[in-house]
């Protein structure tokens, strides 16, 4: 295990008190599910059964310290800050939030995605505590990412001068067997759970279950575990009516800081009163088995650590928990497509295939942990660790927890049309207790690069199902996906943006894997959708696209407008690169002739000596439309051209022309006078960039659906182009602006919504490290490049990937240096700012290598 950071890091100064309700940092794996730790260090939010489900509680489930110095009084305490805000819940605090049991003064709260840092303060505890919890993530390695688990690291030490006897137990019940609403289901529970204590040799801990079948859609399986033999236990608390058995535990933990199973494990003698209508006896009595089944079904359990601790010295109490919901309903079960296929079947998460239950997925944590925290580790010190401004890392590294969200999913072999193996799937959102917008949305999920660059298997599976299951014979591509399931296809037909965002992202995956079969396997759809794009959206056949186009604003635009022209002249530039490498060059040529004309025109048409616009006869001729007014899009096929290594696909000084409009016309400072009858997402003082303004008049009446919002998504784009095209200023504008809104207060940092949480247009965030880096993996042609962002004598210090590793880059003024932490680097090419500075360079896992630039000779050399 390597050092954990101390107090005297500059990072951890950007804490967030335990007041800020808004704060939830979530933990576990790729397509798992989460819990997530408050600013209190609470356990909250608990979503771990296929849904989002924000908001839920665990009954009784806590951890908690007894520390007792041998020359002062015990002090037990739950091991959170004090409860704040609101205290006028209709009927108090529930039993289950056990709110009356004294917590600690205040903590703060440290993260840094995946990792999180919680320091308590307490005037009358006689330790000190820290908390360092995360889910193992490593580059390029889904599976080691994908454990449904979590670390829980309590750190105390004795600033005392004797010895102190302490005590760290967690508490938890499973969350298993919900009846949906309406159910007349005991206790609301389709099952009853169970918990027993299990020592395997090296794991030992508690194991929940439940008595379902283990092919029903709620069954599941939870487990808290250490690999610590120092344990004290409470395998089940007691059950009863009341809630006795929070008692007889805090009971038993304060007497002694030591635990002992309960003699008597339920309380089945009921009271009347409350409980009188349960009773169905004519005589007004019951039978014991008809009062055991009358029980509450869930069950608690206590797994506590004990260690003395030294005057001085500091102890980790280590634990794990984790879980397992195998069984996903199959199909969607949401609320835009209607129609699933074999709605009552389900499928399987990739994750149960690997682990089928929450005790393997642990014993497997425990047995590679140090392997896991280092990746980890690394993962984290070359992103934070770096150069790179904290607004653009905190962007960068707090949204990469949407693809661990409920928003994402992970299945194995969904549909046989796709094979074996791992399948990638997602909403565009969460909404609290449901999925938001289903389909793996391509005019959505076009923007998102954050999977592309870290799990890039898991993006071109969800390419494969695109083109194999949702592109017909036309080329026409439906932009929410249901035939994965084994559904009909959706009704709608293609989005602009989707369809031909999609061939770019074929494109990126592509170039970053560099497999060929991969891109043969698909390329007769894709040649197909790229084609469709001229012959059904150019109704002139000008070269431009101008027929109704319908895109991720969920309306369509008419006339010409430079958001749809620019992905398809980005698209255009990426399919000529793919046919040619394939030997299609008649195909090749005859893109790149269109996207010369596309170009071309784009500047005749669009161009109106500031920034590109569009040309609509009358903007009022249809709904929804914004004519002379500056699109914060407008540059969104520029931004996949920079981001998938094409370069300028327009001129550069229109480029730079366009992004300073969009920046000084779209970016408020302060939103107190905007006027917005939309979403609100921004507001008051706070700062952020519109979808869209009109400077020199001619709003239409009713603008495009969404055009007076601020979105993340968006906001991340217009940066990290901004930052390709060498305007850093304005980029940290835009992203200090967006992450001060994200400050735990107000909105959770590591949640950026637009139609749900963990929106998936946030995604769009991992460009900003390629823009500020200018990081460019080429595979086919074995090249890696930086062209880094700003004064050129600047050092940068950032994380980078490629295809087959990942590490560190150091650049200075007189060449740079690479350190690969993980996975192996096969470079025929290394590039700076467009020079030649290696070749040849293989690494491997801790090797480095350092390529100077030529020295430029004096007058006296040459």
């Amino acid at each position: 295990m390597r050092e954990r950071r101390h107090g005297d890091d500059p990072r951890r100064a950007r804490g967030i008190p335990h007041t800020s309700q808004a704060t939830a940092f979530p933990l576990g794996g790729i397509g798992t599910g989460n819990v997530s730790i408050g600013a209190r260090g609470e356990l909250r939010d608990w979503e771990f059964e296929n849904l989002p489900d924000k908001g839920r509680r665990n009954p009784h489930s806590f951890f908690a310290i007894h520390a007792a110095p041998q020359d002062g009084p015990a002090v037990t305490r739950v091991l959170e800050a004090r409860l704040e805000g609101r205290h006028d819940a209709d009927a108090g605090y529930a039993f289950d939030q056990l709110a009356g049991l004294p917590r600690l003064d205040s903590a703060t709260l440290h993260g840094e995605y995946p990792v999180v840092d919680v320091d308590f303060t307490d005037e009358v505890l006689p330790v000190d505590v820290t908390l360092h919890a995360f889910t193992p993530f490593v580059p390029l390695d889904s599976d080691a990412s994908g454990i449904p688990a979590a670390v829980l690291r309590y750190r105390v030490t004795n600033p005392g001068t004797t010895p102190a006897a302490v005590t760290v137990v967690g508490s938890m019940s499973h969350t298993a067997g919900r009846a949906k609403p309406g159910t007349n289901a005991p206790w609301g529970m389709r099952g009853t759970q169970s918990v027993q204590w299990r020592d395997d040799g090296a794991v030992r801990g508690l194991d929940f279950s439940i008595d379902l079948p283990n092919v029903d859609p709620g069954y599941g399986t939870l487990s808290l575990t250490t690999t610590d033999a120092a344990t004290t236990v409470k395998p089940q608390w007691v059950t009863s009516y009341w809630p006795d058995g929070a008692r007889l535990f805090w009971n038993d933990l304060t007497d002694d800081g030591m635990l002992a199973p309960e003699p008597r494990l339920t309380l089945e003698d009921r009271p009347r009163g409350l409980f009188a209508e349960l009773d169905d006896a004519a005589d007004g009595t019951f039978t014991e088995e008809q009062m055991m089944a009358r029980l509450p079904r869930i069950r608690t359990g206590s797994l506590g650590i004990v260690h003395t601790i030294a005057p001085g010295e500091s102890v980790d109490f280590e634990f794990v928990l984790s879980w397992s919901f195998p069984n996903r309903s199959r199909g969607w079960h949401g609320h835009i497509v209607a129609a699933d296929a074999e709605a009552s079947g389900v499928v399987k998460n990739r994750y149960a295939t690997l682990w089928p239950d929450a005790w393997s997925a642990a014993a497997h944590l425990h047995a590679n942990l140090p392997a896991l925290e280092e990746s980890t580790e690394a993962f984290v010190d070359a992103l934070y660790g770096g150069s790179l401004d904290p607004a653009l890392t905190d962007a960068i590294g707090a949204n990469i927890a949407a693809i661990r969200s409920t928003t994402a999913f992970v299945l194995e072999s969904p549909n046989p049309d796709l094979g074996d193996g791992p399948v990638f799937a997602a909403w565009e959102g969460s909404f609290d207790h449901s999925g938001s917008c289903e389909g793996t949305c391509t005019h959505v999920w076009s923007y998102a690069q954050t999977l592309a660059w870290l799990f890039p298997a898991l993006e071109r599976s969800a390419r494969r199902a695109e083109y194999l299951l949702e592109t017909d014979d036309s080329g026409a591509q439906k932009f929410r996906g249901n035939r994965i399931f084994g559904g009909p296809s959706w009704f709608m037909g293609p989005a602009v943006d989707g369809q031909l965002g999609t061939l770019l992202r074929l494109h990126r995956e592509w170039r970053f894997s560099g497999d060929d079969d991969f891109l043969t396997e698909l390329w007769p759809a894709a040649s197909r959708s790229l084609d469709y794009a001229a012959s059904e959206w150019d109704r002139d056949g000008d070269g431009l696209l101008d027929g109704e186009l319908h895109n991720t604003y969920d309306i369509e635009f008419h006339g010409i407008e430079p958001l749809a022209n620019g992905v398809y002249l980005a698209a255009l530039r990426a399919g000529a690169r793919m046919a040619s490498h394939l030997g299609e060059s008649e195909k090749a040529q005859s893109w790149a002739a269109e996207a010369d004309r596309v170009a071309a025109a784009m500047d005749a048409v669009l161009w109106n000596g500031e920034y590109y616009r569009q040309v609509i006869d009358d903007p009022d001729s249809h709904r929804y439309q914004y004519g002379d007014g500056v699109l914060s899009d407008q540059l969104l096929g520029q931004f996949h051209a920079f981001v998938g290594g094409l370069g300028y696909i327009l001129p550069k000084e229109h480029v730079d022309s366009a992004l300073a409009a969009i920046v000084g016309h779209n970016h408020r400072s302060d939103l107190s006078a905007h006027e917005s009858t939309q979403r609100v997402y921004a507001l008051n003082d706070e700062g952020g960039l519109l979808l869209a303004s009109w400077p020199n008049g001619g709003r239409p009446a009713i603008p495009f659906v969404y055009s007076d919002e601020v979105w993340t998504g968006i906001e991340h784009q217009v940066a990290a182009s901004l930052l390709f095209a060498d305007r850093l200023d304005d980029a940290l504008l835009v992203e200090r602006a967006l992450r001060a809104r994200y400050d735990g207060a107000h909105r959770n940092p590591w949640n950026e919504i637009e139609c749900g949480n963990h929106y998936a247009r946030s995604l769009a965030s991992w460009a900003l490290l390629l823009g500020a880096s200018g990081a460019q993996w080429d595979a086919p042609a074995r090249t890696l490049a930086f062209a880094p962002a700003g004064d050129v004598n600047e050092p940068l210090r950032s994380l980078f990937t490629t295809g087959s590793g990942w590490g560190r880059v150091e650049i200075d003024s007189s060449g740079l240096t690479l350190r690969l932490d993980g996975g192996t680097l096969d470079i025929d090419e290394l590039l700076l700012r467009g020079e030649s500075i290696a070749r040849s360079i293989r690494l491997v896992a801790g090797e480095s290598h350092t390529a100077r630039l030529p020295q430029t000779p004096t007058p006296e050399e040459s």
